[in-house]
Formats: structure tokens, C-alpha cells, sequence
């Protein structure tokens, strides 16, 4: 390691050009000679005594791996992560609308803390919910976890930056559509579509995965799910309309009960209806006519929920519709949960990634669990004295 000033001043320690460390990269002799240039001789000497401290402890960084653009780094790190299509196009959505924009020219080495919460900032302000952001930060946050691990910068700017408070993922029982409105909405359903309430009311499908429903999905007593409906797949050519399952890879599938109304329904639907030929399967709710029209969207049957809401009266006192398609899967996990169905199995049903999410989202509506609390605390605590007399005595 050598410290010195490339200039020809007879005063070196005067003149006004810039101290130089040259140093090589690890390796000895065959490691490449480095150099980089400060105002003071003091910091030349501290960076050239960091470099070699780090070398011999194996924790050198090559700063030219650092130089890197943001946006080289991003198309780099997308195009080496193995992510199934529908991952891969969220992750390219939040790229290109949002990471690119904002600190596409900023290089690895230069990112910062503060650029990291310019960027949630930027995106708040745009209208995203805070779990989105959240869940956009955790891809920023993975990509430069890979930078720190291929050694290009020392520290994660991500880590010091801490998530957005969400609201309470517990869904509104109001939210929850009633047996009487189910069966409202199911009546004033186009006749093509009513299978689709059924299918989410009675067995908790998404909107996505009933819409991509298809032949093969039925079987005796249960339904496979291996697929759903994406709009972003469909490129408007009439050609991709299959993705695979939400938090799944295409070789996956969920295995969901069917009570037997549903298969009656799914019956009455093949027989009216029947299938139409599409990417080799067999599906309920493709167009009649082939070439005519494009797969149905979650986008495109909101016209028909709309129009089926205000017709059977389920609306709210503007006029807007009172529930989302997902309301209907709402109904599927409220009506287990309340009748004694495991929360671990609904959990499975609904292809949540983890219990927690059923638990966060369900576990309020479970009143069973509040009777059993109460008889367990009072036979716990007080187990000779009756609940109403116990509670005549702490009125008094």
C-alpha cells in the first residue's frame, strides 16, 4: 500500500492536488492494483489502513462493484431471482412504475437511508395502502440483501427503515354478505355467471381461481385447484389466460371439500352451459364463441356483480354495491368458522400462506371460542360457584 501526491510540486505537503492510495485487491500479487484519491494525506492513510485491515480479516469490497446503477442492479437481480410469472411481473411492475423513477441513476454504493425513505414516501403519495408499500419495500429490501451478499456494498440502506403501521387486517362483519343476500345475489346473476357465487360462497374460491375454474377441478367430493385468471397475462391476444395459484408455483394445486349443493350446481352449469376448449382445458366460464371476446376478468365481471347487486337490492344508501366479489369468500370462512370447522383447515381451504393470515383476518368471528373462554376461566378460578350467582355477588 503506498500513499502519495502524482504531481511534479517540489512542496508536496502544500500544493493543492490530491493524495492517492494505491493498493492491491486481495489475492497478493495477482490481485488488481487499486487507486483512490483524497484531499488530506490523514484520510488517504485511514482508507489505505481500512483496505488492508479488511483484507486480512475477509471483509474487503470491491467499490467498483458498488458503482453500479440502481437500474442495472434491478434488471440483474429480476433476471436472476426464480420467481414464478405472476411474482415476476409484480416485482417488474414495482421496477418500472416506482424503483426506476425514482432512483434509477443512484449507484448501489450510493443508496441511502434517506433515498430509501424518499422512495415509501413518494409511493404513499400516490395512493398505495401501506401494506403495499410494505410489500414493495421488501422487494427493494431483498434485491440489496443480494448486493451485500456478492460483496458490492458492505451495508442494507433497507434495514434502517422501518414499515408503515397497517390497519387491522380483521375483516368488518359488515363486510360479511347474510345467507339471504347470498342467495339474492346468486338469483339475479347472469345466468351464465351464477356458478361463480356458488363456487365462492360455498367453497371460498378468489374471484381469480373461479373465473379459471375448469372441468378438470371437480372431483368426487373435493375440488383441485391448480390455476387462476390474471388480466396482466392476457396481452390482449386471446392466447394466455392461465397462471398459477396465488403464492404458488405451476406445479401446485389446493384441494378444497364440496358440499353436495355445489356439486349440483356445477352439474346444472356443465349441462346448460358446457365447456369451451381453452390452452387444452376444458373451461365453465371462457367465451361461447372462440376468437369472440377475451377471457373474463376479475375487472370485466365486476359489471356483472354490479349489475346483480343493484337488481336484487343488496346495495348501499348511495346506490353503490354493498359487497366485492371477495365478500362472498368472506361468507365461505365466516360460516365454517362459526360452525366448528378447525381454523387450521379453513386456513388450507382458502390457500392463505400461513395460519396467521386466517387467524388475523378470521379469528373474531369464531363465538364459540368466547362461551368456551368463559366456561374454562370460571371453572378455572371459581368451580363451586355458579356463573349467574358469581355474577350477582360482584354486582353487590
Amino acid at each position: 500500500m503506498q500513499v502519495l501526491k502524482k504531481c511534479d510540486c517540489r512542496n508536496r505537503t502544500r500544493c493543492a492536488h490530491l493524495w492517492t492510495v494505491r493498493y492491491r485487491e486481495p489475492g497478493g500479487r495477482s490481485g488488481r492494483q487499486r487507486e483512490k484519491s483524497f484531499p488530506t494525506k490523514k484520510e488517504a492513510e485511514a482508507f489505505g489502513i481500512k483496505a488492508e485491515n479488511d483484507k486480512r480479516s475477509g471483509a474487503y469490497i470491491d467499490p467498483q462493484l458498488g458503482q453500479i446503477s440502481l437500474r442495472k442492479w434491478a434488471e440483474e437481480w429480476l433476471a436472476q431471482h426464480q420467481v414464478n410469472e405472476s411474482t415476476r411481473r409484480n416485482y417488474q411492475g414495482f421496477l418500472s412504475n416506482h424503483l426506476i423513477p425514482e432512483l434509477g441513476s443512484r449507484t448501489l454504493a450510493g443508496l441511502t437511508a434517506a433515498d430509501v425513505k424518499k422512495l415509501q414516501t413518494a409511493m404513499t403519495a400516490r395512493g398505495l395502502t401501506a401494506a403495499t408499500v410494505n410489500d414493495r419495500m421488501n422487494i427493494l429490501r431483498s434485491m440489496m440483501t443480494a448486493a451485500v451478499k456478492e460483496r458490492r456494498i458492505p451495508d442494507n440502506p433497507c434495514e434502517e427503515m422501518p414499515p408503515l403501521k397497517t390497519a387491522g387486517a380483521a375483516v368488518d362483519p359488515d363486510e360479511i354478505p347474510t345467507l339471504a343476500e347470498v342467495y339474492a345475489i346468486a338469483a339475479a346473476m347472469s345466468d351464465q355467471y351464477r356458478l361463480t357465487v356458488w363456487l365462492q360462497a360455498g367453497a371460498g374460491l378468489r374471484i381469480s381461481e373461479t373465473l379459471g375454474f375448469s372441468a378438470d377441478c371437480q372431483r368426487d367430493g373435493f375440488l383441485r385447484l391448480r390455476r387462476q385468471i390474471s388480466a396482466k397475462a392476457n396481452q390482449g391476444d386471446c392466447v394466455t389466460r392461465f397462471v398459477p395459484l396465488k403464492h404458488r408455483t405451476a406445479e401446485a394445486f389446493r384441494d378444497v371439500p364440496t358440499p353436495l349443493f355445489l356439486d349440483q350446481e356445477i352439474g346444472v352449469h356443465l349441462k346448460k352451459w358446457g365447456t369451451v376448449e381453452l390452452d387444452g382445458l376444458e373451461a365453465l366460464f371462457a367465451p361461447r364463441e372462440r376468437g369472440k371476446g377475451k377471457m373474463p376478468t376479475a375487472s370485466t365481471y365486476g359489471y356483472h356483480w354490479r349489475k346483480a347487486l343493484k337488481a336484487a337490492g343488496v346495495v348501499k344508501p348511495d346506490g353503490k354495491p354493498k359487497y366485492t366479489p371477495h365478500s362472498l369468500r368472506h361468507f365461505f370462512a365466516s360460516t365454517a368458522l362459526a360452525n366448528g370447522v378447525p381454523i387450521h383447515e379453513v386456513s388450507r381451504w382458502l390457500g392463505h400462506r400461513n395460519i396467521k393470515t386466517t387467524v388475523d383476518t378470521y379469528g373474531h368471528l369464531m363465538p364459540e371460542a368466547w362461551d368456551r373462554c368463559r366456561d374454562v376461566m370460571q371453572e378455572a378460578i371459581r368451580p363451586s360457584v355458579p356463573r349467574q350467582a358469581s355474577e350477582t355477588a360482584l354486582a353487590a
